[in-house]
């Protein structure tokens, strides 16, 4: 019996010319980017240029794109980065009930360090009130944190409206786009957010190969809600997502 693979929203088969892109990296490119000897540069110019494609992208800056080794690290990255190195100004987080386990499980460990997490509610569509969003924003809040579309059920949260909100409100706002890159226009400004994660794998790039758009303000990396995290930093591979075509992650600020 031929099988057929419905599960596209978990993950996609990697193409071939993206694998063709990767070869080389393994047995022939395979220096260290952060080497000065030539092997090492070509890497490095690998790198460089994937980080290039990602930033033209989803609309920012190449120095903004951070790579990861997952989607849940992307996640994690970005709402422990910015909470950390924020915790000076606040050390409130909101977020929403639909959120994937790599949010959730990160605004949780937070609590464990003293953070306040208000979760918005959903309605029968999965889709949140931006207007609770605002009635939750106090003066101790520093991110907000909503996906763009929902990996179940396939809400798109109004990522637009909820961002006028927290730039009000000067609020950092992390979006979750594992889900919508390549489906959904993903531009950094014009969705006006601050923070973006995203992932290859969701794309036809290859496993565990994510990319982020991030700000300096997050400095610190520690992974929750997902299994695959763990594996993987930024090493020559990042030449998969510019191969893909689609990758992004945290940006701050």
């Amino acid at each position: 019996m031929q099988r057929v693979y419905m599960d596209y929203a978990a993950t996609t088969p990697m193409l071939p010319e993206v694998a063709a892109a990767m070869q080389p990296f393994f047995s022939q490119r395979f220096g260290n980017p952060s080497s000065i000897h030539s092997m090492g540069q070509e890497s490095r110019d690998a790198v460089e240029a994937a980080r290039g494609q990602v930033a033209g992208l989803i609309g920012c800056q190449p120095a903004d794109v951070v790579f990861t080794g997952g989607g849940t690290e992307a996640d994690n990255h970005a709402i422990k980065g910015v909470c950390l190195a924020g915790r000076d100004r606040g050390n409130h987080i909101i977020t929403t009930a639909i959120e994937h386990p790599a949010v959730i499980y990160a605004c949780n460990f937070m609590k464990t360090l003293g953070f306040d997490v208000t979760v918005a509610p959903v309605d029968s569509n999965g889709l949140v009130d931006p207007g609770d969003i605002k009635k939750a924003i106090t003066g101790r809040t520093l991110l907000v944190s909503v996906m763009q579309a929902n990996n179940e059920v396939g809400a798109i949260q109004p990522i637009a409206e909820i961002s006028k909100i927290t730039r009000e409100a000067g609020v950092y706002f992390h979006v979750d786009a594992v889900q919508a890159m390549g489906h959904l226009p993903v531009d950094v400004d014009q969705l006006g957010v601050d923070l973006l994660s995203a992932s290859a794998h969701k794309l036809y790039g290859p496993n565990v190969y994510q990319a982020g758009h991030t700000h300096p303000a997050s400095t610190a990396w520690w992974w929750a809600g997902g299994g695959k995290a763990r594996r993987n930093r930024e090493r020559p591979g990042h030449c998969r997502l510019r191969q893909s075509g689609r990758n992004s992650l945290p940006r701050y600020g």
